[in-house]
C-alpha cells in the first residue's frame, strides 16, 4: 500500500467538509439528540428509584460506546456512498489506488469522523450528566479498539453489499448496525435475553464490551475473559468482511457492472 494514494483519499473526502460544511451538522445532530433523550431519560430512572446503582454511568455510558461502534460502521459506509452518488467509484478503480488502500482510507476517514462526534458526546456526558467515561480507566483503551474493529467490519460488508445490490441496498448503511444492537446487550446483560438470542449475541463481540464494562463499573475488575472473547470474534469479523468486500468487488468488476454502481 502507498501512504501518498491513502492521504489523497483522505484529502478528497476532509475538502467535502471544506465545501459543505452542513455536513458537519450530521455529525452533531444525532450524537446530541441521542445523548440529550436518553441521558435524561436515565436521569428519571435513577431519581424515580430504579434500585439500580451507577445507573447514569450504565447508560450513558453504554450509549457512548454503542455511538462510537455506529459512528465507526456508518462512517465507512457513508464515505464509500458518497463516492457512488458522486459517480466517482468508477474514477477511482482506473487509477493506480488498490481496493486495500481504498478501504484503510475509509477506516481512517471514519475515525476522524467518530473522534468529532464521539468526542463532543463525552464532553456534553461530563457537563450535562456528570459522568466521565474516562473513570473506567486503562480497560476503556481495549473497549474502543473492539467496538472500532467490529464497526469498521460491518461497514466493510455494507459497502460490499451495496457494490452487489445497487441502490437498493444503500439503505443498510443505516440499519446493519442496528440489527445487531438488540444482541449486543447494550443497556441490559445477556442473561435477560431469550436463551436462544443468548446464543446468539454470544457469537457478537460488542456484548462482551458491555458486559465488561457493566464489571467494570459494579467494581467486580479487569474483564479478561470478556476482551479476549472479543478481541477473538472481531478477527473472524474482520476476516470474513474483508473477503467479501475482495470477492464481491472481483466479480463486479469482472461482470463489467462497476461503472453502474449507483444506477
Amino acid at each position: 500500500m502507498k501512504a501518498h494514494r491513502i492521504g489523497a483519499m483522505i484529502t478528497r473526502h476532509l475538502y467535502t467538509f471544506r465545501h459543505s460544511p452542513l455536513r458537519l451538522v450530521e455529525m452533531v445532530y444525532w450524537p446530541l439528540l441521542d445523548l440529550l433523550v436518553w441521558g435524561f431519560l436515565t436521569v428519571y430512572l435513577q431519581r424515580s428509584g430504579a434500585g439500580v446503582p451507577n445507573f447514569v454511568a450504565f447508560f450513558v455510558g453504554a450509549l457512548i460506546l454503542w455511538d462510537l461502534l455506529f459512528r465507526a460502521q456508518q462512517g465507512v459506509a457513508i464515505s464509500y456512498l458518497e463516492e457512488v452518488w458522486s459517480r466517482n467509484l468508477m474514477n477511482l478503480f482506473v487509477s493506480p489506488l488498490t481496493i486495500w488502500e481504498y478501504i484503510t482510507s475509509l477506516v481512517l476517514v471514519s475515525l476522524m469522523k467518530l473522534t468529532f462526534s464521539v468526542g463532543m458526546m463525552v464532553l456534553l456526558a461530563l457537563l450535562i450528566y456528570g459522568f466521565n467515561l474516562f473513570s473506567l480507566g486503562m480497560v476503556l483503551i481495549p473497549f474502543i479498539a473492539n467496538l472500532l474493529l467490529m464497526g469498521w467490519s460491518v461497514g466493510i460488508l455494507t459497502t460490499a453489499l451495496i457494490l452487489r445490490y445497487g441502490q437498493a441496498a444503500e439503505s443498510l448503511a443505516w440499519v446493519l448496525a442496528f440489527l445487531f444492537q438488540p444482541i449486543s446487550a447494550v443497556f441490559y446483560p445477556v442473561s435477560v435475553l431469550p436463551p436462544v438470542l443468548r446464543a446468539v449475541a454470544r457469537c457478537v463481540p460488542a456484548s462482551y464490551v458491555f458486559e465488561g464494562m457493566r464489571a467494570v463499573i459494579a467494581g467486580k475488575g479487569y474483564p479478561r475473559q470478556d476482551l479476549a472473547w472479543a478481541f477473538g470474534l472481531n478477527a473472524v469479523y474482520a476476516t470474513v468482511a474483508l473477503g467479501v468486500f475482495a470477492w464481491t468487488f472481483h466479480v463486479v468488476r469482472d461482470k463489467g457492472l462497476l461503472g453502474k454502481v449507483g444506477e
